[in-house]
């Protein structure tokens, strides 16, 4: 079967040459923000793999994070079935919101389902996402750049604090303490990462190529 969109000539932009783009963190699979481009925005997009817009109100091209250093990079861009709108996925290098949250769509819900949907481990990968952008764009008074300018050293004694404080929890019966415990414990474990230089994206294979494999004497999953 032929692909029906042919790279940007399957783009199918509206009567003013512009078509919406849904931008959608790659990690996390979050909605970042919704954006409009033009033929040569999208182009300069695919070219130098950085998220760049139409701006309607300024009448001009820019690119996300060219005054912030918040730069998208871009590792996907979808159209959907009919071609006139698109979805584009990206690794943020810190918050993509001018207001600056992670997201544009963090606020109060119109309707919200009677029930909160619960959180998942893909927060993980949020926070790793942030963790890289205080690396790469060192905030003041920020803890994160303190772990990451202190160093390994810093960050190796903080996780050994962590890891006996998960235990004392777990030990004490203590179920509140021990979540908190552990998120503090993951979240300089993914501190340390960065530091290393390891993407957690690294860990997580590691873990699918060992999933399924049976420890000694036990049954595989």
């Amino acid at each position: 079967m032929n692909n029906p969109f042919p790279g940007i000539d399957g783009v199918r932009f509206d009567e003013r040459g512009l078509v919406p783009a849904l931008v959608q963190d790659a990690r996390s699979e979050r909605v970042r923000m919704l954006g409009y481009m033009n033929r040569e925005a999208l182009e300069r997009t695919i070219a130098t793999r950085r998220l760049h817009f139409w701006s309607r109100s300024r009448a001009r091209l820019w690119m996300k994070g060219e005054t912030s250093g918040n730069v998208h990079e871009v590792v996907e861009i979808r159209p959907d079935c009919d071609g006139d709108a698109l979805l584009v996925r990206v690794i943020p290098a810190g918050p993509t919101c001018h207001q600056g949250s992670a997201s544009c769509f963090d606020q109060p819900p119109i309707l919200a389902a009677e029930a909160a949907a619960p959180a998942t481990s893909r927060v993980v990968d949020e926070v790793a996402g942030v963790i890289a952008a205080r690396r790469a764009y060192p905030v003041e008074g920020s803890y994160t750049t303190y772990l990451l300018t202190a160093g390994v050293d810093k960050i190796g004694k903080k996780i050994g604090e962590e890891a006996a404080e998960v235990i004392i929890a777990a030990k004490n019966a203590d179920p509140e303490n021990l979540a908190n415990e552990a998120a503090d414990l993951i979240y300089h474990l993914l501190v340390l990462l960065e530091a290393s230089g390891v993407p957690p994206t690294r860990v997580w294979e590691v873990l699918r190529t060992r999933r399924g494999r049976p420890l000694p004497d036990q049954p595989s999953s």
